[in-house]
């Protein structure tokens, strides 16, 4: 099996970046999903009650981000240093501290999304734990749901695709990881992976959710792909559709790297 895709999200729900090779840090893909919108009070805020969030065109760059997002002007935003406003946000029950991206950041969302909103950067000493129910102590992650990597299997997704009408992609579902399989569901027999370099535990199901049903191009929602998912991979924990892994070392991944599973 072979390592297909490589996707970050530099902005959680925002748009994903693709490239051929990428690095790995104590949190991840380096750069994924270190930014984040919050409300006011500091609740984070994502595709699920904003689809249009995904339509946002994220490009980072060695100081902080482009952003741009059809009908508005575009807008550099500088990555805060360690004297710029720190704020408690609180990602699900997970409470940490970010710095704050500024108010011409906030200004340039809050007319995307029409809601009030702070723009928020994970400094990369920041420790937010990963749930102990799957990970031990000081297995950190960033702003993403819970886990540092989602994967998905190829073969799931055509599985899926032959269930429906209208046939949905990949990008639906936000995996880190893709990769090339022949049975559906595979995926979710392993327990250890090593993918070129990078050895990884296979923690647990992703469970999804109606971000699932927003196409990310354009930001309209549907009963789709979820309601196919719900009749046939529904679980003790939700409709699960992928797998969260957690990494055992930093490295570099690239498309095309052997995925081995060890277990």
């Amino acid at each position: 099996m072979l390592l297909t895709q490589i996707n970050l999200y530099p902005l959680k729900s925002a748009r994903k970046l693709s490239p051929e090779l990428w690095t790995m840090d104590h949190l991840g893909l380096c750069g994924d999903r270190r930014w984040m919108l919050v409300t006011p009070a500091g609740e984070f805020i994502t595709g699920r009650k904003f689809p249009l969030l995904t339509t946002v065109v994220v490009e980072p760059f060695a100081d902080g981000l482009s952003l741009s997002c059809s009908g508005h002007p575009s807008l550099i935003v500088a990555r805060p240093d360690a004297i710029a406003g720190r704020r408690s946000v609180v990602v699900w029950n997970d409470e940490v501290s970010a710095l704050d991206g500024g108010d011409d950041a906030a200004r340039w969302f809050e007319r995307v999304l029409n809601t009030p909103c702070r723009l928020v950067y994970m400094e990369p000493d920041c420790r937010r734990q990963v749930d102990l129910q799957y990970a031990e102590e000081g297995v950190v992650t960033s702003f993403a749901d819970g886990f540092p990597l989602l994967l998905i299997g190829e073969a799931s997704l055509r599985d899926l695709n032959s269930r429906l009408k209208v046939p949905v992609s990949m990008d639906r579902f936000r995996p880190n990881l893709v990769v090339a399989t022949d049975t559906p569901f595979e995926e979710d027999r392993w327990h250890e992976i090593e993918i070129g370099g990078i050895r990884c535990s296979v923690v647990k199901p992703c469970s999804r959710c109606i971000l699932t049903t927003v196409d990310p191009v354009t930001g309209a929602g549907g009963k789709e792909p979820l309601q196919t998912l719900s009749r046939y991979r529904r679980q003790a924990g939700g409709v699960m559709f992928g797998q969260n892994l957690i990494h055992r070392n930093e490295g570099t991944l690239r498309v095309g790297d052997r995925v081995r599973v060890i277990s």
